[in-house]
């Protein structure tokens, strides 16, 4: 994972940021709007945590489709909310229950949570950037694909 390049001037509020952010997540990821994506993300949108870096604001949007699909009633809740500059830190628990295909595990009807924590430049308006961590590992746990640490 790269580092944030150097911090750029704010032209808005670091509260205006949040309150931007905080859409994205509750009108996006946990209301299942991906035109709030859409609107919301740059097209020069780049994801320096995942495999895609350029072309990420449709890999995104397609990954919570993909989600929505395998947790119907996928939500978040926000944990804890930071900004400074331009930038905003999330830390997030993502929950649902397990009735779709997801990542070739059949559905088990399990409950699952797990936190990710995101931090997402802004500029003019739109998130350019982002990096996250996620406990995937905790996640393949509950859904039973991967065994407890020393078991």
């Amino acid at each position: 994972m790269r580092p944030p390049p150097e911090r750029e001037e704010c032209s808005v509020s670091e509260e205006e940021n949040k309150a931007l952010v905080r859409r994205l997540i509750e009108e996006w990821q946990a209301g299942h709007r991906p035109e709030v994506a859409r609107e919301i993300l740059a097209d020069d949108f780049i994801d320096r945590s995942g495999p895609v870096e350029h072309g990420a604001k449709e890999a995104g949007i397609e990954w919570f489709s993909y989600m929505w699909q395998a947790f119907p009633d996928f939500s978040v809740k926000i944990k804890l909310q930071i900004a400074e500059g331009d930038m905003v830190a999330t830390l997030k628990t993502f929950s649902g229950t397990h009735e779709g295909e997801f990542m070739g595990i059949p559905p088990t009807g399990k409950q699952m949570a797990f936190d990710v924590f995101d931090m997402l430049r802004i500029r003019d308006g739109k998130v350019v950037e982002h990096w996250n961590v996620e406990d995937s590992a905790g996640l393949m746990r509950q859904l039973g694909s991967m065994p407890a640490p020393g078991g």
